[in-house]
């Protein structure tokens, strides 16, 4: 799974790496060390411009609520968090169906946290040992996601558009190679060359997308146990991503 993430950098600066349009507005996402569920991350996405469904899609960066919100949900914020979805079922599934065939987009970081069971603690119950995995160059890694756009059933109703929410999820998959001694699941990793084909809002994702990452992906990721400290979400610095036996 992936329930916690970072990324430093800036939605201007990743726009200009990636030939994309800033759609984000100032100050709307800050670069985190510690990215959890239902905060506004950045997503990559491509879309037309709006009015102009004949021109060719463009690549944008814009901010999302981090915990797909289905079109059908009454409330912001009840139901369940789905900051993850299976991609072994998204095709079935009534809360992602709908996103898969033109509402794909790119989740972009520097790497992401799991857990795993350590020694037992003062209660009795295991430990969970956090461990960060990131590209050993220090690359940025982007991950296959979903999205969707909601608004209230009253704005709905009133035909206003200026209650939209858009909200994504992160794809999973089985682990693969080295991961897999972490957990038995990761985030979908999207290379490069995969990248027209899974943003391309006319075309339906070719199931070879959905596929676990080949392992010259997962080889080149390194991973690294990391402090407890970002067990707390309210801890957010570069120490947390600091290797265990290099602390202090």
């Amino acid at each position: 799974m992936c329930g916690r993430y970072a990324v430093t950098t800036d939605p201007a600066k990743l726009a200009a790496e990636i030939d994309a349009v800033n759609e984000v507005a100032d100050e709307a996402v800050r670069e985190s060390y510690n990215v959890a569920p239902s905060t506004t991350v950045m997503t990559v996405v491509s879309r037309h411009e709006h009015g102009h469904p004949d021109d060719d899609p463009v690549r944008r960066v814009r901010a999302m609520r981090w915990g797909l919100v289905p079109s059908w949900t009454k409330e912001l914020g009840k139901g369940p968090l789905l900051f993850n979805a299976r991609a072994e079922t998204l095709a079935e599934k009534p809360a992602f169906r709908s996103s898969l065939p033109g509402k794909r987009c790119l989740v972009p970081m520097d790497g992401w946290y799991e857990w795993k069971p350590g020694p037992l603690g003062a209660n009795g119950k295991p430990t969970k040992i956090p461990f960060f995995m990131s590209p050993a160059d220090g690359t940025r890694l982007f991950m296959g996601g979903l999205w969707a756009a909601w608004r209230p059933a009253e704005a709905r109703a009133a035909g206003d558009d200026s209650q939209w929410v858009s909200s994504t999820t992160i794809i999973t998959t089985d682990a693969v190679g080295k991961l897999t001694d972490v957990h038995h699941r990761m985030p979908l990793i999207m290379p490069f060359e995969y990248w027209e084909a899974w943003l391309d809002p006319g075309h339906a994702a070719d199931p070879v997308l959905l596929a676990p990452p080949a392992s010259n992906l997962v080889d080149a990721i390194t991973i690294r146990e990391v402090s407890p400290l970002v067990n707390r979400v309210s801890n957010n610095g570069p120490e947390l991503l600091e290797p265990v036996d290099s602390m202090p």
